[in-house]
């Protein structure tokens, strides 16, 4: 056997044959297309299989968004209940506020109706409540009014429930005026007479010790009394018709009605005044 630069290669038969470097070229060949061959056949499975893992990654992906979604739909529905009007679950009652007057005593409290989870937190949420009647955070809606007028504002309740059940209602709160004067009659002049009537009313709970002042102011500041009375105006009187009225001498009078009511267990004092819009002439005749 003789040596060369190849090498020996037995055969399965045990033959033995000559392993030339060109032997090798082609054996590194082979090797090479089957490995190319091998990434075309992996690539041709991966391409096969890529609408599949794309379905895949779709559904994930959805799903996802789909659970997100429903989260953010919790949250907004959350949210809205501190904010929406009364529902199936929560409301607000008394559904309307008692009349009150400026110094008189208010107590109302406020309470929920339906499901909810104890301790409901009270709160006034916008507007303004009347100067000197407040609201406790139990509901407790207190106080004395300090003027009249109407005065609307809008009350929110929220309970302890985990999360938390909240609803709000507006309401009206009226404060009218407790003793109140108006023109039955206007004051007018008849022959040498100034005369006329009012109306007064007591509209709140108290009997009220009440004085009636009506005068003529002449010109030169001389003051004439041409009605007078002092009695107890009763709670609840409306339209009750005071007449006033005497002979005066020759001149212009501008005419002044002063009405007051007292209420002392109030410690509460109420007046109104009311005038002519012009002077009234009085011409004594020869």
């Amino acid at each position: 056997m003789n040596r060369t630069n190849g090498s020996l290669r037995l055969l399965p038969q045990g033959r033995l044959v000559r392993q030339t470097k060109s032997t090798r070229v082609e054996w590194g060949n082979t090797w090479h297309s089957r490995r190319v061959a091998s990434a075309r056949d992996d690539n041709s499975a991966w391409m096969d299989r890529r609408p599949i893992v794309g379905a895949v990654v779709f559904f994930i992906a959805a799903f996802a968004l789909a659970f997100q979604f429903a989260a953010w739909a919790q949250d907004a529905s959350a949210a809205d209940q501190g904010t929406t009007e009364e529902g199936p679950g929560l409301t607000i009652e008394p559904t309307e506020l008692p009349v009150t007057y400026p110094h008189g005593p208010y107590d109302v409290v406020f309470h929920g109706r339906g499901n909810y989870v104890p301790t409901l937190h009270w709160s006034v949420e916008s507007g303004k409540l009347p100067p000197g009647i407040t609201l406790d955070e139990n509901g407790a809606l207190r106080g004395a009014a300090e003027r009249g007028g109407e005065f609307q504002f809008v009350i929110a309740v929220h309970d302890s429930g985990k999360p938390e059940q909240a609803v709000h209602k507006s309401f009206t709160l009226k404060v009218v005026e407790a003793l109140t004067v108006a023109w039955k009659v206007p004051a007018h002049v008849d022959a040498n007479r100034i005369e006329g009537s009012v109306e007064v009313s007591n509209t709140t709970a108290e009997d009220m010790d009440f004085t009636f002042d009506v005068k003529a102011v002449a010109e030169n500041g001389r003051a004439t009394e041409i009605g007078y009375q002092h009695f107890p105006l009763k709670r609840g009187t409306t339209g009750m018709a005071l007449p006033f009225g005497d002979t005066l001498p020759s001149g212009a009078y501008m005419v002044y009605v002063d009405v007051n009511g007292e209420v002392a267990r109030w410690n509460a004092i109420y007046k109104q005044e009311m005038h002519t819009p012009r002077r009234l002439h009085v011409t004594v005749g020869p």
